[in-house]
């Protein structure tokens, strides 16, 4: 065993001593040491109740014949973190997420790891983190939040942002204002739509690290202890087998991730994180991959934003190994690769029963004949520009209109609630990327305004930021090079012309090329906005959107 680095023989006595300060027997100092890495906290709704998940988790693994250890990892609340300094802060926790449980994992030889996250960066920065350290581990997430109810509808987080650009609007008042705020985050757990930590959490089932059902049961359904408790007892399977992550994230297993993702129409974060974890795993994942999974997976369901139903309503209609057994009777995904489970994707899903095809629909009755996400391209964005196809109006899917140039949010926001955004604009959102943030903040307090506006069926947002898995509408992120950089966007200048062409996967700044060689010319590199500290060092080190935004020492490849 690993830990025996730390519990066997005469050079470890003073290692002993100190679990004997612990609380440890000697009869469990010989058992496997599984750290439990939780990231409970009382400033974030989809982690509140994590502790109850962790204890019990250490109920299956002593109940298995480990030994169990509850450790931390830190996470931010996107939601509490929007629309100020703090959403600079978001992203950036994944990479602190990976390196600190990497830490922790190698300094205290664990035998195997049980990962408890929920919410958006951490759920892929323990994922990063389960690649690198490579010792079996097994995924069980907090769970998604219920749906909350307003007049008589299903609402979730994503209808209180719009909200209040309804409110700007004048189009409710702050009683209706207030209505909306009491109710639309009914319970804890990750925001109840199909946003970036439930993306996460189902993508976990799909590429083989979370068991049945943690992407979808809810927080509050005694079904996630009971999921808790068997990730426990799965956990010392694993061990026993020497199942480790790098066994289950193949590049096969990646591929089945990317189908998922685009069956259920996931938040565009997925092509960020997806990207990060496969780094980590040895496994090279890039956007035109992504491009030819899309052009032949079918879109199946519409989850909030991009529609009406709920994660509840996944949950009970068959949840991600329904998807996975639709996909797989279609031949579009690999069955014969090993899971956490310890069993194969085929066995893990030959049970499985699609209970409501309205929420899940079959392939020959899909939503869409291509994937949720699509990877867009042109001189605009030379790398990359992604944007959430399934969550785009018909007739926004192909739009030409008159750039509205913004340096950051803040401008483009007061733009919009200040009535200066018209039908057929094309507003750009620069100098929020990876670099230029630094941090590359989501934008959904502008596409909910935009929305609350009643603008989502006649304005395109982009910018080298992104965007939350709650935005909806042309909203088109990660385009790269970014502006830091001197990328294309860092070029565009007021009534530009701007083309976008969803289907075709173009996006096009109408611009002579001695035109955009001129401008690129005398175009200055900006001061960067943050100096010290952490965002300061992130700042340095971290690569463009197309990449993932992971990081590396500068002056390497």
């Amino acid at each position: 065993m690993i830990s025996d680095r730390v519990k066997k023989g005469v050079q470890q006595a003073p290692h002993r001593s100190l679990f004997n300060a612990l609380g440890f027997t000697e009869e469990e100092m010989a058992k496997p040491l599984i750290g439990i890495v939780c990231s409970q906290s009382e400033i974030i709704p989809g982690h509140i109740n994590l502790d109850k998940i962790a204890e019990a988790v250490k109920l299956g693994v002593a109940e298995a014949g480990g030994m169990p250890v509850i450790v931390p990892a830190i996470a931010v609340c996107d939601g509490i973190a929007m629309g100020h300094i703090g959403m600079k802060y978001s992203l950036v926790t994944r990479e602190l997420i990976a390196d600190s449980t990497e830490c922790l994992a190698k300094a205290h030889a664990f035998d195997g790891m049980v990962m408890i996250p929920n919410c958006d960066k951490n759920v892929p920065g323990l994922l990063m983190a389960a690649a690198r350290v490579n010792i079996p581990t097994v995924f069980v997430s907090g769970g998604p939040m219920l749906p909350g109810h307003v007049n008589g509808r299903k609402r979730s987080l994503s209808s209180m942002f719009e909200a209040v650009g309804e409110y700007d609007a004048g189009k409710i008042d702050a009683e209706a204002l207030r209505n909306f705020e009491e109710n639309v985050c009914p319970t804890c757990g990750s925001c109840s739509g199909m946003y970036t930590a439930n993306s996460m959490n189902c993508l976990t089932e799909a590429i083989g690290m979370g068991l049945r059902g943690n992407g979808t049961i809810p927080a509050v359904y005694s079904a996630r202890i009971r999921l808790a408790k068997h990730a426990g007892n799965k956990i010392m399977e694993l061990v026993e087998k020497d199942i480790k992550p790098r066994d289950i994230m193949t590049k096969d297993a990646f591929m089945n991730a990317l189908t998922v993702d685009m069956a259920i129409g996931c938040s565009t974060n997925t092509m960020l994180h997806l990207p990060a974890i496969a780094h980590e795993a040895g496994v090279e994942i890039n956007m035109e991959i992504a491009n030819e999974v899309s052009d032949h997976t079918p879109n199946i369901c519409h989850l909030a934003p991009a529609g009406p139903h709920y994660m509840d309503e996944l949950n009970e209609a068959g949840g991600i190994y329904e998807i996975m057994k639709e996909l797989a009777d279609a031949g579009l995904i690999k069955t014969d690769l090993i899971t956490a489970t310890g069993k194969t994707v085929g066995e893990n899903i030959a049970d499985s029963v699609n209970h409501d095809p309205e929420v899940i629909r079959t392939i020959d009755n899909a939503y869409m004949p291509n994937g949720g996400i699509a990877v867009l391209k042109g001189n605009l964005a030379p790398d990359t520009g992604i944007v959430k196809r399934s969550a785009v109006v018909p007739e926004m899917m192909v739009h030409e209109g008159p750039a509205r140039v913004f340096d950051c949010e803040e401008d483009a926001i007061a733009a919009i609630t200040g009535g200066k955004i018209k039908a057929g604009d094309v507003v750009v959102i620069r100098y929020e990327g990876p670099k230029g943030g630094p941090g590359m903040r989501e934008m959904l307090n502008p596409t909910s305004a935009i929305a609350g506006m009643g603008l989502g069926s006649s304005v395109a947002l982009i910018t080298d930021g992104r965007f939350s898995g709650a935005s909806r509408g042309a909203s088109i992120g990660h385009v790269s090079p970014e502006a830091a950089v001197g990328g294309p966007i860092a070029l565009v200048e007021e009534g530009d012309k701007i083309f976008i062409d969803i289907p075709n996967n173009k996006l096009e700044l109408e611009i002579s090329d001695d035109e955009m060689a001129r401008r690129k010319s005398e175009w200055k590199p900006r001061q960067p906005k943050i100096t010290t500290g952490y965002l300061a060092r992130y700042c340095q080190m971290v690569t463009s959107g197309n990449c993932g935004a992971i990081l590396r020492v500068p002056g390497t490849d």
